[in-house]
């Protein structure tokens, strides 16, 4: 068993949405009530986070996805991804899992929101995050939690228009359903740190969605570009005037965005 908290609403295809770092599926709420019109939408829990299980021993971003899948194959053996941010890198790897002795979930289409395939800058990346910054991030886990959980939905948010109400959204969401355990999100800023899924975008060849927000300062736009040229059969959007989590600021833009792609034939 996954140990996985889901929720399930709606009617038609399946699709699972999968959360960022240190949040949980309160925040697909409205993105779910849209889509729930058209698609039977499972809203994950990601591990140790909200009312997740963590499993120290399936902490990998591997093991994770595994777990997403164990979790969501209960409900339906096909299934379309929704990931974004943390959740969409464990959407990658679910959807390259081929390889001889791993899963190999049917996994139909991929919407990829504020992705990337590489979160820590490189001589050859760019596009990341200095590493510094993480070692920031993971310092003030350990000496002030709040503050830096509070600080990094902020910076979610920053220039983005109505950025104020997706924030309200954001600690909503946070305070309501729970919390993610800190060695959950201590080691999320490992995996952030240390993951480089490019090598494996090459086998990904289900129809794939990538979204930006155009001013996103947590994955910046050239990244999700990137990974969407990547990608043998992915097309990229970017949204004006939206940042880090477009499916609060600009809902009905993302939701008619994900549902014509996913109606496609």
């Amino acid at each position: 068993m996954s140990g996985l908290y889901t929720e399930v609403r709606g009617s038609g295809p399946t699709l699972a949405l999968l959360h960022g770092w240190g949040l949980n599926l309160r925040v697909w709420d409205g993105l779910a009530a849209a889509l729930g019109e058209r698609f039977r939408v499972v809203t994950v829990d990601l591990p140790g986070h909200g009312r997740s299980d963590w499993l120290p021993d399936r902490s990998s971003l591997a093991s994770q996805a595994e777990q997403i899948h164990e979790a969501v194959s209960a409900i339906d053996r096909a299934y379309s991804l929704i990931g974004w941010s943390l959740g969409g890198q464990i959407a990658l790897r679910l959807a390259a899992a081929v390889q001889p002795g791993s899963v190999a979930p049917p996994v139909s289409r991929l919407t990829l929101i504020a992705a990337t395939p590489r979160f820590s800058a490189a001589p050859d990346w760019p596009h990341g995050a200095a590493p510094e910054r993480l070692q920031a991030q993971a310092l003030g886990l350990r000496t002030d939690y709040h503050r830096t959980v509070g600080d990094f939905l902020e910076l979610q948010v920053r220039g983005s228009a109505g950025g104020e109400a997706a924030l309200a959204q954001l600690r909503g969401a946070l305070f309501a359903h729970g919390e993610a355990r800190p060695e959950a999100l201590a080691r999320g800023l490992e995996l952030l740190r240390d993951t480089d899924l490019r090598p494996l975008l090459g086998v990904i060849a289900q129809p794939t969605l990538v979204i930006a927000g155009q001013y996103d300062r947590v994955t910046l736009p050239a990244a999700s570009r990137a990974l969407a040229e990547a990608l043998p059969n992915a097309r990229y959007a970017e949204i004006r005037r939206a940042a880090h989590a477009p499916f609060l600021s600009h809902l009905p833009q993302v939701s008619d965005l994900v549902t014509g792609f996913l109606g496609e034939p």
